[in-house]
């Protein structure tokens, strides 16, 4: 009888999170859908139980230990104890250094830091128990610094750091850490920086094309496509390590 794995991914009701957790679904984990509004998840679980797949909208603040660690408890129980998890959840409050607020820079940190942080504690004690776990957080070609993203840049990139501390510590109890730093993909998110900057989208992902090697855009599924490699049995010897999705060496 084969053991279906859970899979936690955050910030899963739309773009990258949905793509990650779509994919992991048809591997075959079942799937906790993680966002800040629970019915914004539903569609998502939606489509992977018509697929034929297991999953479960929780909606948590990532950032709010005590949501994090009643997220995870639900989880364990109603779908099963945690093996894989994906932070992806994130959000953006770009501008200038010289305009940007505490309270940006601060939203930021508490999201993809803290709530990377409060989500990796909250799982870990099931990955080590088990000794088989599977941590993969979202880092960006950000974190090579990028003008207005001062707090989104730091973030990502102290994610990296992170994810390395991880490997270093979970990795004789058979836990793997990476970390996948996207470069311009397709979401929702690319779509209002686009409108920010008062730039139509197709004329927003067509200048940014120019400027990588493949010549297109990235789409959410290129960053699934790569988690799902991440958390595979055959990537157990594959730790500590940041995978630029870019279309080239870096952004």
């Amino acid at each position: 009888m084969t053991i279906t794995r859970t899979a936690v991914v955050t910030g899963a009701a739309r773009g990258i999170g949905a793509a990650v957790a779509k994919r992991l679904a048809r591997d075959g984990f079942a799937v906790a859908v993680v966002d800040l509004d629970e019915a914004a998840g539903k569609p998502v679980v939606a489509e992977i139980e018509a697929g034929g797949g297991r999953a479960l909208a929780v909606g948590a603040d990532v950032a709010d230990e005590q949501a994090v660690q009643a997220a995870v408890d639900r989880i364990a129980a109603e779908l099963g104890e945690p093996a894989v998890l994906v932070n992806n959840a994130g959000i953006t409050r770009d501008n200038l250094l010289f305009k940007m607020t505490a309270d940006d820079w601060d939203a930021v940190m508490d999201v993809h830091l803290r709530g990377a942080f409060l989500m990796t504690r909250a799982v870990q004690g099931y990955l080590t128990k088990a000794g088989w776990g599977r941590i993969v957080n979202l880092s960006s070609t950000s974190a090579l610094g990028n003008r207005g993203q001062a707090n989104y840049a730091a973030a990502k990139a102290g994610l990296q750091g992170f994810t390395k501390t991880l490997a270093l510590e979970l990795g004789k109890f058979g836990v793997t850490a990476n970390a996948i730093a996207p470069g311009f993909i397709e979401t929702e998110m690319t779509a209002a920086t686009a409108a920010r900057l008062g730039i139509g989208f197709d004329d927003f992902k067509q200048a940014a094309a120019a400027q990588i090697p493949v010549a297109r855009t990235g789409r959410p599924e290129d960053i699934a496509h790569a988690v799902s490699f991440f958390v595979s049995d055959g990537a157990g010897f594959v730790s500590g390590q940041v995978l630029y999705v870019a279309g080239g060496p870096k952004a």
